[in-house]
């Protein structure tokens, strides 16, 4: 895209331009609003993010700003709405939920209820309940095109924050009313996909943030109704403020807007001119002049491209239902359809009308093929239309059959299917001058003339009629008739405008067509002013002037066609005005008896290149019958190169004395002479009849062929046109793509170059060696560290594994891959080499991002370290364990639940218990509870947690089998093997053998 100011027909607006504006006031009495033209109804649509700027809006509204406010918003259907209340309270405008038939008054706001539609109908509001309580509905679009109905030029569309595509088509309708339209800037939106979307259609005449956009609508309704107020002089005719500017305009693009309904182009170029703050209609046409861009900004705000799927959906079931059938019936087998849709702007009438034809054809008895022709002067409408793209909200006029046969779902809208796409061919054509399509059946202009004065009406009306074979059909829309042209269509439907091209027989129609002016069009509104040229003698002129009149003969000059362009002398005698509409053909001019030889004359000077002489032609005039000669050469003008032929009279008798002065013609008398006089006439005019007739056949053979072979070769090259348009559309588009992946494919290089660095540092860090072996064990890449356990050089690389020597001892690393290759399961392996390092080796299957196994990665971990510590940790137990059982004194050591984690060997002999018996045990259940010491246990449980021992401690207890015992215990807390005191150390002393002997006896020792 472009310059958003140059390519979307808007302007942002900035406080600087805004007061540049020059200061209009109304006349006395109109302060306020004019109510006599109605008051601006501001229609607002929004959906997520809305809120906040409905309340940014209102703050800035008085209370007494004439205009009616209705807010649009995508609520939730099931839960009540709280916009009333919230803007109640920032603004002194009276808020009110909308009510069914409620009147819209202006200084109101009316907000949407939850799960309802509204609509404008007569200046009241319509509620209806939704079809569908959820999913894709466009509320904001509906609204709006029925304010457009309704408003007209007094509505005003604005679209805030929202995400989706609804208010888009809406703003289309607004404009094409004669309305303006307001979007939120989308940097200033929350969520930007609204605004954008209306962004983009190029229907967004004023792109503000939403604090300045208050201020913009005020003076633009200021300025609509001063503009509405008449002025106190009328304007002279011929001298219409924008006739400079249409004449640029023509100049510039080479159409021709004078005939276009003056209120509406006035209306819109009074908005290009506030959107730069200029007000001289003059001053403007200068701007026009110094920046071309300006001019096709003003071009496309001229363009009226509304229009919509299925528009009058009634029209459509008709034809339909009740013309295409009648229609089809009568064609042949395998019959070609032309159709013409003039004026189609972005395509939707086109391609409702190929969904019809279509449907209609799946019917049918017999196959038929169908060629829709579908013209705009928009190039960028007719773009959009050839791409068969449309936004999501179009799925309002189209119904779910047909949207699931006819288009795509895409994630941008709708794509028109290939099978109607290739029904219609699109062209840029303007209808107004250039040539209309020929053999029609159906020609569509809908909503296209009523934007036209009637004197182009009325032109158009006649060409389409040349355009359409007998019997066909011309749709027009229901604000369109045909006028006064009621003898050339009859009516089918009255109310939905189907109209029969009847088939006429005149002389008076030059081949069947009615021409458009050649000449151009006077700009301006009103009549053309008459050129005044200075009043000086130019002598050579008017000898020139007075020869002709006394010496030449009187003369006519023609184009090919036979049309009069100027006459000299007097030439009432050979030719008078032909009866009906006013006609200056010269053959439908020429008297009684002249028009055959003249018509052989001219074919004959046009065919040969050389004079031709039709001599003594009798004419009947008011005097009597005259015998003349008439004279066809050929005439260039030097200055266009036309063609064009002189046509000069010359009566028998001035010929005859001219030969011979002194002769005198005898008076014949007697009625046998008159009798041969007129024989010789009529055989004559026989001759001339039969020869005319074998050239007129010939010519129109000839005609027939060569405008069949121009109008084949015309539908070949627009059939050219469009694949070539196509061709470049879609290698533009394949383009795009190959850009788009060579994009893709460069990040993910970049993004495959980190991931390997990032792969090779993580791989030296970890001082692991690995080596990646092929599905055949061949090696793919290794680390650095691989090498100690492997000769490997980086030649190795796709050399088998086992052609490279190992410094491993006694261990084939080989068959342990391939093990692992074969069951798929990891395993591990301590290995020594010959520098006695250790290795743990851990083979496990090459998986890739897919799961599939594409060969072994074995990792070598030096866990020579670790190999020493456990030798020393060995050590070290053994020589506690070896000091412990020489202790006389049984030791016991429990962890935090008192389960023994190990024993010394004098209290398995003390205690009759083996290690089996005790190791992992609860030492309160050893032997069958035998330790279950009240005593015991108490001071056990305080040696952990309260981080304390005991010492010297006497217990007297009685073990079975063993008998009583007095035992002397100490208890104490060690550290684990992490360093933490979670251990406890019981040493148990039996002093049972110190007792007295008497003690003794009486414990049974």
């Amino acid at each position: 895209m472009g310059k958003r100011d140059e390519n979307m027909a808007v302007k942002k607006k900035n406080p600087g331009t805004i007061k540049a504006k020059a200061a209009k006031k109304l006349p006395d009495g109109n302060k306020d609003l004019d109510v006599k033209t109605g008051f601006p109804i501001i229609g607002m649509g929004a959906s997520a993010g809305g809120l906040e700027a409905f309340e940014i809006f209102f703050k800035e509204i008085p209370p007494n700003s004439g205009m009616a406010f209705i807010l649009v918003s995508h609520l939730d259907p099931g839960h009540a709405s709280m916009l009333v209340e919230i803007l109640q309270r920032i603004t002194k405008i009276p808020v009110v939920e909308a009510g069914n038939n409620v009147i819209v008054e202006p200084d109101h706001v009316y907000i949407i209820p939850p799960n309802r539609e509204l609509t404008l109908f007569h200046g009241t509001i319509q509620l209806n309940v939704p079809g569908q309580l959820r999913g894709q509905r466009m509320p904001i679009d509906t609204f709006l095109r029925s304010l457009a109905e309704d408003a007209g030029e007094n509505a005003i569309a604005v679209i805030f924050s929202g995400s989706g595509m609804d208010g888009t088509l809406g703003l289309r309708a607004v404009i094409g009313a004669g309305g303006v339209s307001f979007v939120q800037d989308p940097v200033t939106a929350k969520y930007d996909s609204m605004p954008t979307s209306a962004i983009q259609s190029g229907l967004a005449t004023f792109i503000l943030p939403v604090e300045k956009m208050y201020k913009e609508i005020a003076d633009y309704v200021h300025n609509y109704q001063i503009r509405k107020i008449p002025t106190p002089l009328p304007v002279p005719e011929g001298k219409h403020p924008f006739t400079k500017i249409l004449m640029v305009l023509r100049t510039k693009t080479g159409h021709d807007f004078s005939l276009y309904k003056q209120t509406t182009i006035r209306r819109r170029i009074e908005r290009r001119m506030d959107m730069h703050s200029i007000e001289d209609p003059d001053a403007y046409a200068r701007y026009l002049t110094e920046n071309p861009s300006e001019v096709h900004l003003l071009f496309k705000e001229l363009l009226i491209n509304v229009t919509s799927f299925f528009r009058d959906p009634e029209a459509f079931e008709i034809l339909k239902s009740e013309i295409l059938p009648e229609i089809l019936e009568n064609k042949p087998e395998n019959y070609i359809f032309r159709i013409w849709v003039a004026g189609c702007a972005t395509g939707e009438e086109a391609y409702s009308i190929a969904m019809i034809f279509r449907e209609c054809l799946d019917t049918a008895r017999h196959p038929f093929k169908v060629q829709i022709y579908s013209t705009d002067i928009n190039e960028d409408a007719i773009a959009i239309a050839r791409s068969g793209i449309y936004p999501p909200n179009i799925s309002i006029d189209i119904t779910p059959e047909r949207l699931r046969r006819f288009l795509t779902k895409e994630e941008t809208g709708f794509r028109v299917k290939k099978e109607i796409r290739e029904m219609v061919v699109f062209a840029i054509q303007d209808v107004i001058k250039d040539p209309p399509f020929t053999r029609l059946d159906l020609l569509s202009c809908r909503n296209l003339m009523i934007y036209f004065e009637p004197e182009l009406q009325s032109r158009l009306i006649p060409t389409f009629h040349y355009a359409l074979n007998p019997g066909g059909i011309l749709f027009l829309s229901p604000s369109e008739s045909i006028g006064r042209f009621t003898d050339l269509f009859s009516p089918i439907s009255r109310k939905w405008k189907f109209y029969h091209s009847r088939q006429l027989i005149s002389s008076t129609r030059t081949e069947g067509r009615y021409n458009l002016p050649a000449t151009p069009v006077q700009i301006g509104f009103g009549k053309p002013e008459l050129a005044v040229k200075p009043n000086e003698t130019n002598f050579v002129e008017l000898t020139r002037r007075i020869l002709l009149q006394n010496y030449a003969p009187p003369s006519v000059i023609i184009d090919y066609e036979g049309n009069t362009l100027y006459v000299q002398g007097d030439t009432g005698n050979y030719l008078r005005p032909a009866p009906g509409h006013a006609n200056l053909n010269i053959i439908d001019m020429a008297r009684d008896g002249l028009q055959l030889g003249l018509r052989k004359a001219i074919n004959t000077a046009i065919k040969n290149k050389t004079p031709a002489i039709a001599r003594g032609l009798s004419v009947k005039t008011n005097s009597g019958i005259h015998h003349v000669d008439i004279t066809v050469r050929s005439l260039t003008d030097p200055g266009t190169s036309k063609e064009l032929l002189i046509v000069s009279f010359l009566d028998a008798k001035e010929r005859d004395t001219e030969k011979n002065p002194h002769r005198k013609t005898p008076e014949r008398k007697g009625q046998s002479k008159r009798i041969d006089e007129l024989e010789q006439e009529l055989l004559y005019t026989k001759e001339n009849v039969q020869s005319n007739m074998v050239e007129m056949q010939a010519a129109n053979e000839e005609l027939k062929s060569t405008n069949e072979e121009l109008q084949s070769t015309n539908e070949e090259l627009q059939s050219t046109n469009e694949e070539l348009e196509t061709s470049k559309e879609e290698l533009q588009s394949v383009n795009e793509e190959i850009v788009t992946v060579n994009a893709e494919l460069q990040a993910k290089i970049e993004q495959l170059t980190n991931i390997q660095n990032d792969m090779k540092n993580l791989l030296d860090s970890t001082n692991i060696g690995t080596i990646f072996l092929y599905e055949n064990l061949a090696v793919k890449r290794f680390t650095k560290d691989a090498m100690q356990v492997f000769r490997l050089v980086a030649s190795d690389v796709g050399r088998p594994l086992a052609d490279i020597k190992s410094t491993i001892i006694s261990e084939d690393i080989v068959t342990d891959a391939q093990e692992v290759l074969d069951t798929m399961i990891p395993r591990e392996k301590e290995m020594q080499t010959a520098d006695n390092k250790w290795y743990l080796a851990h083979f496990t299957p090459y998986r890739t991002l897919e799961n599939v196994i594409e060969g072994v990665v074995i990792t070598f971990t030096d866990i020579t370290a670790i190999k020493s510590m456990e030798s020393e940790i060995r050590r070290a137990r053994e020589l506690a364990e070896n000091v412990i059982n020489t202790i006389r004194e049984p030791l016991v050591v429990l962890d935090p639940e008192f389960k023994v984690v190990s024993a010394s060997g004098s209290f398995y002999t003390t205690f009759r218990t083996s290690a089996v018996e005790t190791i992992g045990k609860n030492l309160f259940e050893l032997g069958n509870h035998q330790w279950n010491i009240p005593k015991l246990r108490e001071l056990l449980e305080t040696v952990l947690p309260q981080k304390t021992s005991f010492e010297n401690i006497e217990v007297d207890h009685v073990f079975p089998g063993i008998g009583r015992r007095k035992m002397l215990l100490n208890g104490r807390r060690i550290m684990s093997d992490r360093g933490e005191s979670r251990l406890i150390l019981l040493a148990i002393e039996d002093i049972t053998k110190q007792l007295p002997v008497k003690e003794r006896k009486g414990r049974g020792t």
